[in-house]
C-alpha cells in the first residue's frame, strides 16, 4: 500500500482528532484504556505542528496514520537503561493508525519511514514508550526490533521505555 508522508498542518487538525476519537473508541472495545480525554488533546497536535513535528501518512489523499517524532522526553526516561546514552536520538509519540486502515502493515511501514527519516537527519537511535496493556503496541516495536530499557509509570500505568539503534 502506497503511502505519502507530510508534515500535518493545522488545516489536519479535525481530522486527526476524529482519527484519535475513532482511535480510542477501538482500543476500548479491546479493553485497552491507555488514551482518553486528558491525552492525547488538540493543544498536543497543534503544539506538535506548530513546533514541525507531527507527520501524517495518506492513502488515496486519506490521512490514515499520525505521529510526532522529535527529541522531547519526560523525565521519567532517565529510568531507562539506555545501551548507548550519549548517542543521538530521536523519540516517537503518539503513533496512531486511523481504524480503517489498522492491520494492513500500515504501523510497520511508517516505523521504516520514521527510521530513515531519522537516520537521513543523522540521528543514530529510535526511542519510545509504550502502554505495557496494549498487546499490538508493544508486539509491533518487538517485531521491528525495539528493545526494552525500563519502565515509567504515568496516569494510565506502566509504559515500557524501548529503544533501536540504526546503525
Amino acid at each position: 500500500m502506497d503511502i505519502i508522508y507530510r508534515q500535518a498542518v493545522k488545516e489536519d487538525i479535525q481530522i486527526i482528532e476524529m482519527l484519535i476519537t475513532q482511535a480510542i473508541a477501538e482500543m476500548e472495545k479491546k479493553q485497552i484504556f491507555q488514551w482518553d480525554e486528558l491525552y492525547p488533546i488538540r493543544e498536543d497536535f497543534l503544539n506538535d505542528i506548530q513546533c514541525n513535528h507531527l507527520f501524517v501518512g495518506c492513502i488515496n489523499c486519506q490521512i490514515a496514520v499520525v505521529f510526532t517524532i522529535n527529541e522531547d522526553y519526560d523525565e521519567a526516561y532517565m529510568n531507562g537503561k539506555w545501551k548507548n546514552p550519549d548517542k543521538s536520538f530521536q523519540i516517537i509519540h503518539r503513533l496512531c493508525v486511523r481504524p480503517k486502515f489498522q492491520n494492513k502493515g500500515i504501523a510497520k511501514q511508517t516505523m521504516r519511514y520514521i527510521e530513515n527519516k531519522v537516520l537521513l537527519e543523522g540521528k543514530q537511535a529510535v526511542r519510545l514508550d509504550v502502554f505495557s496493556q496494549n498487546p499490538y503496541a508493544v508486539k509491533l516495536y518487538l517485531e521491528c526490533g525495539y528493545e526494552k530499557v525500563g519502565k515509567a509509570e504515568w496516569r494510565k500505568g506502566t509504559f515500557y521505555l524501548m529503544e533501536k539503534y540504526l546503525e
